[in-house]
């Protein structure tokens, strides 16, 4: 329970799947969370699209909210961080036209390829935005309801992304938040504003889209209607980084800026933080994305398939595999050979298969690989297989870094996966620092205290960061043995593209 007399922020962290509110305060130079409600993010399908239920999300952030008023707490601000690329279409009597499109709706399948095929070319989208190809990109969404015809998007007034439309339920101000509009692919990162060319492309112009705005700044404060729904007064509500990743790359624990990072979960997000975008023939030909962070930085990174594999592989194994807790199950994974089956976590078969299993048992079968049967061997392959794709993209980043990379930084769920902190400092040759779990909460809050006053910078934030944090450190181990099992992946993988491409 709270203690009175203390100031809180309370943090808005929505998932594609699951969304909390948490509250945070500092104490003795320390951060301490504390969950307040959870609540499931559902993907609602129908008429053949899928949606968010946008007004779902409000009731429970005002239920939070509620909550922390109840308990007599004293909340110095509010910040919302969720998933990228999502939008609200906005009418012009201020009322939301429609419940907004989730970004795994299958009309974005074939928009992107018809784009840039016939609109603008793939090269200068992104010469202009340094954004890595997804085909549920803001665009290429956008794209496919012109095509449609989509009534929502030929009368919206205004265009708000996600974490911006929950600001504005709550404030009635309407911004757009620089580090989520970076996640579109219709920001140049290089003047920070959005590209009226690529605007236009897809019929809308910079007018639609709320004032830009930075980290760290107010958006407003409640609403009269907010405030007597929750019982709160005119708390301000801060615009955090609206993007999860950006929020949690914000909470890396870092010293200096020589460090690269792994936001690991259901999706493994590597990269650098610069001081400007990295775009180039290069960045452009290894698919790198460059999004906005926290004062006026890049998020340089690759987006890699992490843990997907493996949660999708459990849904399909039986139930009495299913039951065994987590630490239990990848136990027994490594007691079996390892590298014996290798496969590119990020290949195309692996994006929405109908079977997980089948599809990583068909990889290997057809690059003449042992085929993996036990869910012990299944285990295996993916966990030395995504360590072996995370010393690519490392390997990599060392080439586009102005900087020595000496240490990588896992942070989010992965974070607690020891075996997979071992196999990437095994693997990449650099030293793990594991932590925090609770990343994305903790940068949403800081960047509340930041605007609060009690953090004068990034750095000043991560110290706090890094007293509150247990680190736990992975040294590299048998470096020999994994440089022979890198050359063996890369030579498993190049094969299979170049098939692919013929």
């Amino acid at each position: 329970m709270s203690i009175k007399g203390k100031s809180y922020f309370f943090a808005v962290d929505l998932g594609a799947t699951s969304g909390r509110t948490i509250v945070g305060h500092l104490d003795g130079g320390r951060i301490v969370l504390e969950e307040v409600t959870r609540f499931p993010n559902n993907l609602i399908e129908q008429g053949g699209h899928y949606y968010w239920d946008i007004h779902a999300l409000y009731f429970e952030m005002i239920r939070g909210l509620k909550e922390v008023a109840n308990r007599g707490m004293n909340i110095t601000s509010i910040g919302i961080d969720t998933w990228g690329v999502d939008f609200v279409c906005i009418g012009s009597d201020g009322a939301i036209m429609r419940n907004p499109r989730a970004y795994r709706d299958p009309i974005t399948f074939e928009a992107m390829d018809d784009y840039l095929k016939n609109v603008i070319t793939k090269k200068e989208v992104y010469d202009v935005t340094g954004i890595q190809f997804m085909n549920f990109n803001s665009l290429f969404q956008l794209y496919a309801m012109q095509r449609e015809e989509n009534t929502a998007l030929k009368h919206a007034e205004k265009i708000l992304f996600v974490p911006d439309a929950l600001s504005w339920m709550l404030t009635g101000a309407m911004v757009c938040e620089y580090t989520i509009a970076s996640t579109s692919q219709m920001l140049n990162p290089r003047t920070k504003e959005l590209d009226e060319r690529l605007l236009k492309s897809v019929g809308l112009n910079s007018k639609m889209f709320g004032r830009m705005m930075m980290p760290g700044t107010v958006i407003g404060v409640l609403t009269e209607e907010v405030q007597r729904l929750t019982g709160l007064g005119p708390v301000p509500v801060i615009a955090v980084a609206g993007h999860d990743t950006g929020s949690a790359v914000a909470a890396v624990p870092a010293k200096d800026e020589r460090f690269a990072y792994l936001s690991s979960g259901t999706w493994s997000l590597m990269g650098i933080e610069t001081k400007e975008p990295i775009i180039n023939d290069l960045s452009y030909e290894r698919n790198f994305t460059n999004e906005g962070g926290i004062e006026g930085t890049t998020r340089f990174l690759k987006n890699i398939c992490g843990m997907w594999l493996y949660e999708r592989c459990r849904l399909e194994w039986p139930e009495e595999v299913r039951r065994l807790p987590h630490p239990e199950l990848q136990g027994s994974a490594m007691n079996v050979e390892p590298f014996r089956s290798l496969i590119n976590p990020d290949d195309a078969m692996f994006a929405a298969p109908s079977s997980m299993i089948g599809a990583i048992q068909t990889y290997c079968r057809e690059t003449n690989q042992p085929v993996p049967e036990t869910p012990a061997e299944i285990c295996r392959c993916i966990f030395d297989s995504l360590a072996l794709r995370y010393r690519q993209v490392f390997e990599w980043l060392k080439e586009f870094a102005s900087f020595d990379l000496d240490v990588l930084h896992i942070i989010g769920g992965g974070s607690l996966n020891k075996y997979l902190n071992q196999f990437t400092a095994n693997s990449t040759g650099a030293t793990v620092l594991a932590g925090p779990q609770e990343c994305t909460a903790i940068g949403n809050i800081m960047l509340q205290a930041q605007a609060a006053g009690l953090a004068n910078n990034i750095w000043e934030m991560r110290q706090i960061i890094a007293n509150s944090t247990e680190l736990v450190k992975y040294e590299p181990q048998d470096q020999a043995v994994w440089d022979e099992a890198y050359n063996r992946f890369l030579e498993i993988t190049t094969c299979r593209d170049n098939e692919i491409s013929k």
